[in-house]
């Protein structure tokens, strides 16, 4: 979506997923990991308040000169896709499916390669990174609440913490990944 030459503002990657499991806090002392899930398996229905079905997760990156102005077209397009196939083999939009959303921050999206290292020096800092990131999981969180098919299928919307290395489990219906710049 990023004009050709000129310099992103935010890149997003998406990877359809029929189960995900993420750790949004690591074990502290007596204090368990945290985790956040999004699933389809048939047997963990029943864990679950709600509908649960396939999922797509969203990792995004903000770069330096991102804004709050983006975000809504940056929701729009990411929700809007259509990259999730039916079992009829049309390709629909996660709010048509309907599914669950994974939204993880994923600050080496920003990396280049300088001689044999990663750099990350175009990422936005980390007090921006988290406004921004916190505003685009709350938008995300609106239009699906919003969407009627997605209410009606009780899909949540799930997301790791900013900042945060976090360990992901991730079962996939294929090798099916989409990069997207903004």
């Amino acid at each position: 979506m990023a004009e050709s030459g000129r310099t992103p503002q935010a890149r997003a990657l998406l990877q359809q997923c029929l189960h995900a499991r993420l750790q949004v806090r690591p074990a502290e002392g007596d204090a368990a990991a945290q985790w956040v899930e999004v699933t389809s398996a048939p047997q963990l229905l029943r864990l679950f308040s709600g509908a649960i079905q396939r999922g797509l997760v969203i990792y995004v990156c903000f770069f330096k000169g991102a804004d709050k102005e983006l975000l809504p077209k940056m929701v729009n397009t990411l929700l809007n896709v259509k990259l999730s196939e039916t079992e009829t083999g049309k390709h629909v939009s996660i709010l048509d499916l309907p599914g669950n959303i994974l939204i993880i921050p994923q600050a080496t999206l920003g990396g280049r390669v300088k001689g044999r290292n990663m750099q990350y020096h175009s990422n936005s800092g980390k007090e921006e990174g988290l406004e921004l990131y916190s505003q685009f999981v709350s938008l995300c969180k609106k239009e699906l609440a919003a969407n009627s098919k997605c209410a009606e299928a009780g899909v949540v919307v799930e997301h790791g913490t900013y900042g945060n290395r976090q360990v992901l489990t991730l079962d996939t219906n294929g090798p099916y990944t989409h990069l997207i710049e903004f």
